[in-house]
């Protein structure tokens, strides 16, 4: 038996009582019986570092604490409360049915529970239990399969039939979703065969995963007009754009999905605060009929990389500042440069070239508005495929 000095602190699992566990990995590896456990000290290897291990000290080595792995006394059922919210993914060795019943008092929601992946004993089976999609389980049951070199059991209908998976629609892009309402009816949908169109106004071209053609239910269009004309059951619709009231009945079953696509170029007066920035924002794009939803970055001059007020609206909405060098803004062509600007930047703009140099384009949605004490200019990403 190995002493009390060679084994991690053992974790005491109690009824009633929630165990504070800290954490710094997004998977935790969960096994309670020996043959599980070598199967999980294996894993865990695979992993790399990027997962916690957990199984009950009376299977202890002796070299849990130099591995970091993580010993508990109890009823690993105690546990799941605090694992729960705390991982991504959480991959049991325990049985199927063991795990359904564990879990089953912590649902919320798919858009929010870890993903659940189940291994057998004889680590023959992963199996993708729950948050297939949205929680990644389906994609964490295929990469430990391939660890394993073991079967991998996903059942979700759009992963078995090879067609679109309605909630991860581009979300590798950055693609979000205006609103969840259809998300389950448009799958429904889908898997169904009936007639689904994808508008693709802006985004990413590389979105179907598959080597196989599309589904011959499924057809894109460049437009909202002429999917509207074929009368679908069913629209992904993908753009920056706000809709006009009459292509909103494609979204009657539909999901509309915002891609990164829009570039802020800003320039402010030092001090200028946050809100009147956020607002000359809100206002332009309003104007433009673009989505907030669609900016992909702001940008500007790198003198304003402390700007207060600049980096709050960023942080804010999660956007990324980017910024360049009077150098650098000087090498694009502009509309109208400004001595004045050069005199206090050294650049002949900043705005305008900002917002050309992060889309590639060689136009802007809108070349350069002066609002306060706010320049704003717009433009949209260069994707694949695209000419100006």
């Amino acid at each position: 038996m190995p002493s009390s000095e060679q084994v991690s602190e053992v974790l005491q699992l109690q009824e009633g009582v929630v165990p504070q566990i800290e954490t710094s990995c997004d998977y935790a590896i969960v096994a309670i019986t020996k043959h599980g456990v070598e199967l999980a000290r294996g894993l865990q290897s695979a992993f790399g570092g990027t997962a916690d291990l957990y199984y009950m000290s009376k299977f202890a080595k002796g070299d849990e604490t130099a591995r970091g792995i993580r010993l508990f006394e109890g009823s690993v059922r105690l546990a799941f409360p605090a694992w729960f919210p705390l991982y991504k993914g959480i991959i049991c060795i325990i049985s199927l049915g063991a795990v359904v019943r564990m879990i089953a008092p912590l649902l919320v929601d798919k858009k929010s529970d870890p993903g659940i992946v189940v291994i057998d004993d004889k680590g023959e089976h992963v199996i993708s239990v729950l948050s297939g999609h949205l929680g990644g389980a389906n994609e964490l049951t295929r990469e430990v399969a391939a660890m394993l070199r073991a079967r991998a059991v996903i059942t979700t209908a759009s992963d078995v039939q090879k067609t679109i998976a309605v909630d991860l629609f581009g979300r590798r892009f950055g693609w979000v979703w205006e609103s969840a309402e259809k998300l389950t009816p448009v799958s429904a949908s889908v898997v169904n065969e009936e007639r689904v169109a994808v508008v693709q106004e802006s985004g990413e071209a590389g979105w179907w995963p598959y080597e196989s053609p599309l589904p011959p239910n499924i057809r894109v269009y460049g437009d909202t007009a002429s999917a509207l004309a074929d009368e679908p059951q069913a629209a992904l619709v993908v753009t920056h754009r706000l809709l006009e009231p009459e292509e909103e009945q494609l979204l009657a079953n539909g999901v509309l999905y915002r891609p990164k696509v829009i570039a802020l170029g800003i320039g402010c007066n030092r001090g200028t605060p946050a809100e009147e920035i956020r607002s000359v924002i809100c206002e332009t794009l309003e104007e433009l009929k673009f989505s907030i939803r669609s900016v992909k970055a702001v940008c500007t001059i790198d003198l304003k990389k402390d700007e207060a007020g600049l980096l709050e609206v960023c942080e804010r909405h999660g956007w990324p500042l980017v910024c360049y060098t009077p150098q650098e803004l000087n090498e694009m062509p502009i509309e109208d440069p400004s001595d004045t600007v050069y005199k206090f930047t050294g650049a002949y703009g900043v705005s305008e070239p900002a917002a050309k140099r992060y889309t590639g384009a060689a136009s802007l949605s809108l070349v350069k508005k002066k609002s306060g004490n706010v320049t704003i200019s717009v433009g949209l990403v260069k994707t694949s495929g695209e000419q100006d």
